[in-house]
């Protein structure tokens, strides 16, 4: 025998037992040629799902072996589920496959309650098939769901402790620890502080009553004083400085219509003219005793007389 062949009967061994064993890990068994396939429709499963067991009189008699909808126009949403019975005990096609819970941990079976009356059912029939309803079956069809969520909540939460684990590295932690420890020795200081306060609050408490004392006293006088102003006499006040203005306004008035003295002394124009040449004169004059004293003040031993006062002449000193 040739190498080639050799190798060739080898491999196609390894195919079959392969082929064997993933049919034997989804229930099929086949090498036992006594085997039967059953369909049941169902409107619901209530947490039945494949590789549930069949029981017959309480026996395992087989497993699910798929669950499909049914595709037909009336019947549409309803479900095929297909199952395999392994043993050879004959129930004819009147048989009932109820779904039922055997406990409130587990998933739904299948129950074969067989009848006896009419035709034997073969392998490929469709059986009547009805739902115990009861309160494991409730809660089995519920557990279902409840366990496929309860798996995405695990998955997310490792997600997120894996998240948490990134973020608290040895120098995050570390800055927490530096954070902690820097607030206690805030509040230990902040204690101190209060502690300090407190005592100097303790030492001063006399000055603070005298300052207490004080400040109501001073409250007092105050009081006193605005019942001081309460009692002056400020519409008199008033009174008396409006008549001030309107005194003051009537002079000003008369002043400008050219009344009185003063009015004539500032508004008459030929005063003014008079007053500023006799200042002239008498500026002149000034410079000229100035310039000859000897004019207006003379001493002569002798008795002589001085001259005649002419304008614009200066004596010789």
């Amino acid at each position: 025998m040739s190498k080639e062949l050799k190798t060739g009967i080898i491999a196609t061994i390894i195919i079959v037992i392969a082929i064997w064993g993933f049919n034997f890990l989804k229930g099929k068994n086949l090498l036992d040629s006594g085997t039967r396939t059953f369909r049941v429709e169902y409107a619901k499963i209530g947490g039945l799902s494949r590789s549930s067991s069949v029981t017959l009189n309480g026996l395992k008699v087989g497993k699910v072996d798929k669950i499909e909808f049914d595709l037909t126009e009336e019947r549409r949403g309803h479900l095929i589920v297909t199952f395999i019975v392994e043993n050879e005990f004959q129930f004819s096609k009147n048989s009932i496959v109820r779904i039922y819970s055997p406990n409130p941990l587990s998933g739904s079976n299948l129950a074969i309650v067989p009848n006896y009356e009419g035709e034997v059912a073969v392998s490929g029939d469709l059986l009547k098939g009805e739902m115990e309803e009861s309160l494991f079956t409730s809660i089995g069809e519920r557990l279902n769901p409840l366990q496929q969520k309860i798996e995405k909540v695990i998955v997310r939460a490792d997600t997120l402790f894996s998240g948490v684990n990134k973020i608290l590295n040895d120098e995050t932690v570390d800055g927490i620890n530096s954070s902690v420890n820097n607030l206690a020795a805030t509040i230990a200081d902040i204690r101190k502080t209060i502690q300090s306060v407190n005592a100097m609050v303790v030492d001063n408490q006399e000055n603070l009553k005298v300052t207490l004392r004080n400040t109501k006293k001073i409250t007092g006088n105050l009081s006193k004083l605005s019942d001081s102003l309460t009692t002056v006499n400020i519409n008199g006040i008033v009174q008396k400085a409006e008549n001030a203005v309107d005194n003051f306004n009537e002079l000003s008035k008369k002043m400008t219509s050219g009344e009185g003295s003063i009015a004539k002394l500032i508004n008459d124009e030929k005063m003014y003219n008079n007053l500023e040449a006799a200042t002239k004169e008498l500026e002149e004059l000034l410079r000229d005793i100035k310039l000859n004293p000897k004019r207006y003040v003379h001493f002569s031993i002798f008795g002589k007389s001085p001259g005649p006062f002419e304008e614009g002449v200066e004596e010789e000193k």
